[in-house]
């Protein structure tokens, strides 16, 4: 996932694509880290670009946090306390990167268990009737296993998820949405074998929709504190 810049001409988008995530990869897997420096010449160089696509990409990093650049010294690499981290380019080359994918899982996953566990204690206690009827409905498409349709059943968790936060009624929980959510996207891609999102936790989703459906708030917040400790569990 490659972050949108204006300036980026049609032409030069997807080459852009290609040199930012190979050398966001680098930056958060320590292939290039915190300290290191290259100049604009080098990434003509190395990818056989242009320099204004360089700078381009020296510009989008320097955007993320990732680099600093300066005419003397030229593009420093900067440590990951300097990083845009919740942007999903940053997510996802961490959750794509072996060396960085543990860190990332488990930055995420304590992100989630001191949010989604509030956000689904009020979602008892505001959701609509409508949010309700949909959470309680998506949990019960999370009984049937996954076999051939793993795509489907992820964007049925994804939407579970995203559903239980906006029915919180807290708007900055809604929008952290995006960036709490790659963890059930990456934990699909690089975590289990049989690539399941709700890996052992679907009675419990079910059992969350229900405590949201009857507004037990306190049961509610219990229960989706519950699915992200198995879910770290089984994390493998």
């Amino acid at each position: 996932m490659t972050p949108s810049f204006d300036g980026m001409t049609d032409s030069s988008a997807p080459l852009l694509s290609t040199v930012l995530d190979a050398l966001g990869t680098d930056i958060v897997s320590g292939t290039l880290a915190a300290g290191d420096r290259f100049t604009l010449t080098d990434l003509c160089s190395r990818f056989g670009i242009s320099r204004t696509v360089a700078r381009e990409a020296m510009r989008a990093l320097e955007h993320l946090g990732m680099v600093s650049s300066s005419r003397r010294v030229g593009i420093t690499v900067l440590p990951i306390s300097e990083w845009a981290v919740y942007d999903p380019a940053i997510i996802s080359w961490r959750l794509g990167s072996e060396k960085s994918r543990d860190s990332q899982r488990t930055s995420l996953n304590d992100l989630r268990l001191a949010i989604e566990p509030v956000a689904a204690g009020l979602a008892a206690q505001h959701a609509s009737p409508e949010d309700k009827e949909e959470i309680l409905e998506l949990a019960h498409r999370l009984q049937v296993t996954p076999t051939r349709r793993v795509g489907e059943h992820l964007a049925t968790d994804l939407r579970f998820h995203a559903m239980v936060l906006h029915a919180s009624g807290n708007e900055m929980f809604t929008a952290l949405s995006p960036y709490l959510l790659s963890m059930v996207r990456g934990r699909s891609l690089y975590g289990s074998r049989k690539r399941n999102p709700t890996a052992g936790t679907a009675q419990l989703h079910l059992d969350l929709a229900e405590a949201i459906h009857r507004g037990d708030s306190p049961e509610a917040e219990k229960i989706a504190r519950a699915i992200l400790i198995e879910a770290r569990a089984n994390k493998d």
